[in-house]
């Protein structure tokens, strides 16, 4: 207290003071030291009121006061003169008190991660100033007293410093309530983590991702216009469907197959409709209704912001497009964004789990493995570059040539043109031997290692059609990159591309994937052919039965020898 005390008026003594109170708890934490000098000012405000108080009454008292002078300040002519100084004062001093308090709350808020709470590292920078001007204004708060209780003609302004500390308070009251906030939103994280992690009950994870402690709002069905209660969830497997309000008819559309595919499984696979809205208006719930009525599915009726917003936008990196998080029974989550697969496969990868996406990639690259195989550069060029490719060949060089005319001038439409689309043609029999051999050798020794396994899967059976155009007079792969769109047989495929100006006009609306492979199934429909599968005598057990490519049925099986007359000088064969 004697740094403080005796000293005159003026901010730059009171400066000189605090820097030497501060020297001297050089050895403390900051906060320790703001709560050392207040408690050192406390000491003496303290008594000085007390003895104020005590002294009429008390003569111990009164003899104490007069060698405090506190006398001076305690008659009611001094106590009106001052009157608005002493009040001033006291409410400096409840206002500094309250700002080392909120220091001392700081502080022990800097043990969290500031990862967690980005707000807490500039806030605990700042702690040493704040403290400073703690001091300070203690300090002027002191000189002040000592001014009154000698009735000096010089007083210790202390607007300057109310100002100051009051400036102080309220950012140090923002500072905590936002790392108070950012602190349970972290915890709150942590237990959304914990329960995405260990099995916990389908509802209670999303009442919390959604509601977290408050009461669950019934969510909306679309199938019957109703609200039902959260615990249609239960022991469901939940696809949850995540986007903002800007959301399309046609992106809507890509789960309607699976809304209907669910139904068939005994209603076992639930989507859900989280919309996200940083702000409900007006015109949001208008545009919310709007679309809810358009989904068959389950929505949430949450207006406003989801509680788990952030886990959604950081774990699951929400970027305001639609994503599909796929939820097993027990919360586990199987899939963090399966829109696009659903979007790309449809039904094809139900029920769109991660192996689901890993077993679907295998499916559609298998090309790659073929490609790899025949050691071409031009070829391994246009996969990289994701270029549509028309790989095409045939026994017939009448429909080679057929097939490369039109389909020439299906890449040079000026549809194609417009739509940015490059399709790339390659003719596999204008290639050397040893490339058509490597070519047809990966595709049976594919064939070969998918030919054992006792569920057919689409890759299999891709390539087992391919297998069975070997010999046929024509046949044609369109792929993109190494992804399969689709094969097709010589008599199919050409009349496919032939017809071109018949469908060209979906292409501007479908795409050209969706256009291709629509009308080239239409024309299917309406042909017939035999499959011929001609399987290599390849070391180890073939299957006993295949299914055919194309059909559901149980290819017929006939045995067949050949002989090129390799190293023969005989000009006699039997075929």
């Amino acid at each position: 207290m004697e740094q403080m005390s005796c000293k005159p008026p003026g901010e730059e003594i009171a400066h000189k003071t605090t820097l030497a109170i501060l020297n001297k708890l050089s050895n403390y934490e900051w906060d320790a030291k703001a709560v050392l000098t207040l408690a050192a000012f406390s000491l003496e405000y303290g008594e000085f009121w007390l003895l104020a108080q005590q002294q009429p009454v008390d003569l111990l008292a009164k003899s104490i006061a007069i060698l405090k002078r506190v006398p001076l300040l305690a008659r009611p002519a001094a106590v009106q003169k001052h009157r608005q100084a002493i009040i001033e004062l006291n409410n400096l001093v409840k206002t500094t008190l309250q700002v080392i308090e909120l220091v001392f709350e700081l502080e022990k808020l800097s043990t969290y991660d500031h990862k967690d709470v980005p707000d807490l590292e500039p806030a605990v920078e700042q702690i040493p100033v704040d403290v400073y001007w703690a001091i300070i204004t203690i300090v002027a708060i002191v000189t002040q007293i000592d001014c009154l209780t000698t009735e000096s003609e010089h007083k210790q302004e202390l607007s300057h410093y109310g100002q100051k500390i009051n400036i102080i308070l309220s950012k140090l009251r923002k500072q905590i309530t936002l790392c108070r906030q950012q602190i349970n939103e972290a915890k709150y994280i942590q237990s959304l983590r914990k329960m995405f992690k260990t099995p916990t009950e389908i509802t209670e994870v999303i009442k919390f991702l959604i509601f977290a402690n408050d009461a669950p709002q019934p969510l909306f069905d679309g199938a019957t216009k109703t609200t039902v209660d959260i615990s249609v969830l239960k022991k469901k497997n939940v696809y949850l469907f995540i986007s903002t309000l800007d959301i399309t008819e046609e992106e809507i559309s890509i789960l309607k197959p699976v809304y209907d595919y669910s139904i068939k499984t005994n209603d076992q696979y639930k989507i859900v409709w989280i919309p996200i809205v940083e702000e409900w208006n007006e015109q949001a719930r208008k545009k919310f209704d709007s679309l809810k009525i358009k989904m068959p599915w389950l929505v949430v009726q949450q207006f406003g912001i989801i509680t788990g917003y952030k886990y959604i936008k950081e774990e699951w990196q929400f970027k305001k497009k639609p994503m599909v998080v796929v939820l097993s029974t027990q919360s586990k989550v199987l899939h963090t964004n399966a829109f696009h697969l659903i979007h790309a496969y449809g039904i094809k990868a139900f029920p769109f789990t991660k192996s689901d996406e890993e077993r679907i990639h295998n499916e559609v690259h298998w090309v790659n493995s073929v490609v790899s195989n025949t050691r071409n550069p031009i070829l391994e060029s246009w996969i990289k570059e994701q270029k549509y490719i028309f790989f095409y060949g045939g026994k017939d060089k009448e429909w080679i040539q057929e097939f490369t005319k039109y389909a020439s001038a299906l890449t040079n439409d000026a549809t194609i043109k417009q739509a940015n689309i490059t399709v790339e043609l390659f003719n596999v029999e204008k290639e050397d031997k040893n490339f058509l051999s490597r070519f047809w050798s990966g595709i049976e020794s594919l064939f070969v290692t998918k030919a054992h396994k006792t569920v057919d899967d689409a890759v299999t059976k891709e390539v087992q059609k391919m297998l069975s155009y070997k010999n046929e007079t024509g046949w044609a792969l369109l792929s993109k990159g190494s992804s399969v769109v689709l094969s097709g047989h010589g008599s199919t495929i050409l009349k496919t591309v032939a017809e071109f100006e018949k469908w060209k006009e979906v292409v501007v609306k479908k795409g050209f994937e969706f256009s291709l492979k629509e009308y080239h199934e239409k024309i299917v429909r309406t042909t017939h052919r035999c499959s011929h599968l001609e399987i290599p005598n390849v070391a180890g057990k073939l299957p006993e039965t295949i299914k055919c490519p194309d059909c559901p049925n149980t290819m017929e099986i006939y045995i067949s020898y050949k002989c090129c007359h390799n190293g023969s000088t005989t000009t006699n064969a039997i075929h």
